[in-house]
């Protein structure tokens, strides 16, 4: 298929997702293409794959070729691997942009103000040393296509992986810092990403107690539930600068002892404790699910999303996005709650999330 570039390469996208525009789109809605769906993961060189849709899906994942990973944060579906029928590889410098208006709800606490609490009540029983919780920003499209702003994902840096999936008017799409997992011959790659601040408190960031310890109970764990499936290495923990704010990042590598089936690999780390309740047991991720489910969160926010290409595999944290149906939008953002937290202090950064959310959707 010849490369695809400018405005033809988001024509090209757009008309295959088959998306029911707003604001007058008339040659998308004039499409008779309705049954197609794509999903895009870029992975290096600022460069994207793109599948486009019909996908088949399998319960497994496929040999060879490639085939994308889509599953939400319970991993409730049985059938995650979807084939595309056509795969692309683009530059997202070349896609057009679009911009989209929206009529945003006005943010409450309330709602987070009572999972903080219980959250509390439960790490002093003794249940949870860390848990998630996340609060979604709702909103009303009243011009543009969530599909215009793929282009947006360009030129974010090496340290973001964009990252959309589209299927029958619902799709999200992001940039997001987090690596789930990278496999390739035996070796694997992950990181610890967790400690939040504005970039303009870097310097004392770095020696803030609370945000320390936060990191250290995600790459502790890490490293921890990694070790018997193969030799861990850790790296130093350092700042990863994000534009508008910063994360402690903690590289990991696993040297593995044998072959492990990649559902097996996303089943055993997905949720990290970065997304995850600390400990990961039944019951904790039940109260963790529960308390998603009355804050709106999306059903697929902090699930991972992948790529099997020719015997590589490449997963991401879906997180930093914006999910949407219909004319219905989403910006989710979550916060890792311990002891030492404060509700003051968490509120303010789950709002410093999702606004450079806004910020670079410009939404």
């Amino acid at each position: 298929m010849p490369s695809l570039g400018g405005l033809e390469a988001v024509f090209f996208l757009t008309r295959k997702a088959g998306v029911d525009c707003l604001d007058g789109m008339v040659l998308i809605q004039a499409m008779d293409l309705s049954g197609r769906d794509f999903a895009l993961l870029g992975v290096k060189n600022g460069r994207v794959r793109v599948g486009l849709g019909p996908f088949s899906e399998t319960e497994e994942c496929p040999r060879e070729g490639v085939a994308f990973y889509v599953n939400d944060f319970q991993l409730s579906d049985s059938r995650p691997w979807r084939i595309p029928s056509e795969v692309v590889e683009l530059s997202l410098e070349d896609l057009s942009q679009g911009d989209l208006e929206v009529d945003w709800q006005e943010m409450s606490v309330e709602g987070f103000a009572g999972v903080f609490t219980e959250i509390g009540e439960a790490i002093q029983r003794g249940i949870f040393e860390k848990s998630v919780p996340v609060v979604t920003e709702m909103g009303k499209i009243t011009a543009g296509c969530p599909v215009s702003l793929i282009g947006k994902l360009a030129g974010a840096g090496e340290s973001f992986y964009p990252y959309a999936w589209v299927h029958q008017g619902k799709g999200f799409c992001g940039l997001t810092p987090e690596l789930l997992l990278h496999l390739r011959k035996g070796r694997l790659k992950t990181m610890a990403l967790a400690g939040t601040a504005k970039a303009d408190e870097k310097t004392i960031f770095a020696f803030d107690e609370k945000e320390i310890r936060e990191h250290e109970y995600v790459a502790q764990t890490l490293v921890a539930s990694l070790s018997d499936i193969g030799m861990v290495k850790r790296s130093t923990r350092r700042v990863m600068n994000l534009g508008s704010l910063v994360h402690f990042h903690t590289p990991i590598e696993v040297f593995m002892y044998g072959d492990y089936p990649l559902e097996y690999l996303v089943r055993k780390m997905h949720p990290t404790p970065a997304l995850g309740p600390l400990p990961r047991t039944e019951e904790t991720m039940s109260m963790l699910v529960d308390w998603r489910k009355r804050l709106g969160c999306p059903a697929y926010f902090g699930a991972p999303f992948g790529i099997f290409d020719h015997g590589e595999f490449h997963a991401v944290v879906m997180i930093r996005g914006i999910h949407w149906s219909g004319e219905e939008i989403m910006v989710p953002s979550g916060c890792g709650v311990i002891e030492a937290s404060r509700l003051t202090n968490e509120w303010r950064e789950l709002g410093l999330k999702r606004d450079a959310i806004k910020q670079r959707f410009s939404i």
